[in-house]
């Protein structure tokens, strides 16, 4: 899948207002529920069943749920070796667990751009500038799809079969 596709879905959801939980073009979207959205259109069904989650999620639990999610069903991508329409995790302080993500979108000019659901705003397309940069903490690609076999839409290749035990 090219990573020009992803930042293709991913800039249809910009205007999308900021709503919890929520993964609805047009309607509401929150971090996670953009980079979800962007799956479907590109990747197919969902791999996981998302449970409800609170707003202070990440602070509770002290695991790194979302980081093991991404590595469940993405292929881990080395920072220098990003490009358009990988994944962005972030932390978004020293030592907690990761918590927001984003759609890279461009890597041209003075600083990457990345598409993410900006608390409080709507679905935006930012510079990722020095304070989203310190905070990176990993990088991750979509897998490609597979061909459709006539009915439904594309499915993942690569993760048919394996076990959903956690969730995003």
């Amino acid at each position: 899948m090219s990573g020009s596709a992803v930042v293709m879905s991913a800039r249809s959801w910009l205007g999308t207002p900021y709503r919890h939980q929520a993964s609805m073009k047009g309607v509401g979207a929150d971090c996670l529920g953009l980079v979800r959205g962007v799956w479907r259109e590109v990747v197919g069904e969902e791999p996981e069943v998302l449970p409800a989650y609170s707003a202070d999620w990440a602070e509770v639990g002290g695991r790194e749920t979302l980081l093991e999610a991404a590595g469940r069903w993405m292929r881990p991508v080395a920072v220098d070796q990003m490009r358009a329409g990988d994944v962005l995790l972030f932390r978004m302080s020293p030592g907690a667990a990761v918590k927001h993500c984003a759609i890279l979108s461009d890597l041209d000019g003075p600083e990457p751009r990345m598409i993410h659901a900006y608390w409080g705003r709507a679905v935006v397309e930012s510079w990722m500038g020095v304070w989203w940069r310190r905070r990176l903490a990993a990088v991750f690609r979509f897998p490609v799809p597979a061909p459709q076999s006539g009915r439904g839409r594309p499915r993942a290749a690569w993760w048919r079969g394996r076990k959903s035990h956690q969730s995003w």
